[in-house]
């Protein structure tokens, strides 16, 4: 089945590590295309605007060598994916100017049919001073049509640490998760509830997966009083997935969720963490600060954000 990422590169080497973690997981996946986007200020800060507005505007000489270092940069992460094992035919790349980076991309994978959108970022450290300065803030906080992987340092685990909560967002995680490694030879998944001391919320009603899944399907696997421990693990057999390589955790109560999600991962040997969230006019409470407190103490892990 043909899935199509969009991959943010700045010549970095935190965008390196981004396409080493793909590299890692999926070089050897025929049916995974990669659209590389390199994305470049468009002239003095008080004109930028202007090519929002009019992307065919001549391009000032400063923005013109920028555009140059970007298709070099562009060309290197090209011949970096195919020495790890993807086919040239499965690259694409693209050279964007515009004013602001984040909405850049955000456009791009609003508009693009893209599965997921792949950014590296610097280190640990609060949300707002990652990869492209506030950019990964900005589309964590903005896009939301198609899930986000971050990707914190270097990653080599092929683990994932799948967090179950019994709402629909984390089972929809689940989906991208059983989507994306489709056909995959070997990657295992850990199912893992973390609850709050400071109390949990409710189980959401049945009626509110009906949509998505279906009420004959809900009806047989949705297990609410247990996080959807079985639920998530059907989910993922049904799309064949070996149940031989789906463990689930025991569920645990902790201080500070984000950090276990983090500490039960490296426990695990789970190079990423895979986390649902609620639209966004439905994110609020627990779930999207879970996923917050996790991206700020990341480090040396991927977290994907699907929901």
């Amino acid at each position: 089945m043909e899935r199509t990422i969009l991959v943010a590169i700045d010549g970095s080497v935190y965008s390196s590590n981004s396409l080493d973690y793909l590299a890692h997981l999926f070089g050897a996946d025929r049916g995974l295309s990669i659209h590389l986007l390199s994305v470049v200020a468009g002239g003095g800060a008080d004109k930028e605007w202007m090519y929002d507005v009019d992307p065919l505007r001549t391009q000032a000489p400063g923005s013109e060598k920028r555009a140059a270092l970007a298709r070099r940069q562009l060309k290197e992460a090209e011949e970096r994916l195919m020495r790890n094992g993807f086919a040239k035919e499965r690259i694409e790349s693209r050279v964007k100017t515009a004013s602001s980076v984040s909405t850049a991309i955000r456009d791009e994978a609003e508009r693009g049919n893209y599965d997921a959108v792949l950014i590296g970022r610097r280190g640990l450290g609060a949300v707002g001073n990652m990869f492209f300065g506030s950019t990964s803030s900005d589309l964590i906080e903005k896009c939301h049509r198609a899930p986000l992987w971050i990707v914190d340092g270097n990653v080599n685990a092929s683990r994932f640490l799948l967090a179950v909560q019994s709402h629909p967002a984390s089972l929809t995680a689940a989906d991208h998760l059983a989507f994306m490694l489709k056909g995959h030879p070997s990657a295992e998944i850990c199912l893992y509830h973390s609850n709050s001391v400071f109390g949990s919320q409710k189980p959401s009603p049945a009626e509110d997966f009906h949509a998505q899944w279906g009420k004959s399907w809900c009806d047989q696997h949705l297990d609410l009083d247990n996080f959807l421990f079985y639920a998530h693990a059907q989910l993922l057999a049904d799309s064949g997935i070996p149940r031989h390589r789906i463990t689930q955790l025991p569920a645990q109560m902790h201080l500070d969720v984000g950090a276990d999600l983090l500490k039960q991962a490296k426990q695990h040997h789970c190079g990423t963490i895979v986390i649902g969230r609620r639209r966004r006019d439905l994110a609020k409470g627990q779930l999207k600060g879970v996923s917050d407190k996790t991206l700020k103490q990341a480090q040396n892990i991927a977290v994907w954000l699907a929901g």
